[in-house]
């Protein structure tokens, strides 16, 4: 099963791994940790840890390997890597890979992140001469030793 703690409500650490089920079907087991299902009340997510009360969301995991709703990086079990290599993704050399980067499903997420880099790299390279840090616009200031030293 694909499972992701949504720390900040929205992402966070995701895995893949083997999961018991209740007699029910409904409480999940993984790790020593008790799953039960939010039953629509969550915001991105589908089942909380009835201990620390932390969200999941828990699904099958994909082929593509788009798991994740947001970028993020897939750490494997070792008990169902091979399985998820060579069943699922049918990708026999992956079997040693511990991870992988799944690109998310959010393509807007995505062009989003993508745009606030080419931004913030446009900003750098034309920023204006009075804003850059040099060596004469540095104020001196006197130490609390009576040492002079450089201020930015």
């Amino acid at each position: 099963m694909y499972i992701e703690l949504k720390k900040d409500g929205l992402r966070g650490p995701a895995r893949i791994g083997r999961v018991a089920t209740s007699k029910s079907g409904k409480t999940l087991y993984y790790a020593g940790r008790t799953l039960a299902p939010l039953k629509g009340h969550g915001l991105k997510a589908n089942y909380f840890d009835v201990k620390t009360l932390e969200e999941f969301w828990i699904s099958g995991p994909t082929a593509d390997g788009s798991d994740s709703l947001y970028p993020t990086t897939v750490e494997i079990d070792e008990d169902a890597r091979d399985e998820y290599w060579r069943g699922l993704r049918s990708q026999s050399e992956g079997v040693r890979s511990p991870s992988y980067k799944s690109q998310g499903r959010s393509r807007r997420e995505r062009s989003q992140q993508e745009k606030a880099v080419r931004r913030r790299n446009m900003d750098r390279r034309w920023q204006p001469v009075r804003f850059r840090v040099t060596e004469e616009s540095r104020v001196p200031l006197e130490g609390v030793n009576g040492e002079e030293g450089m201020q930015e």
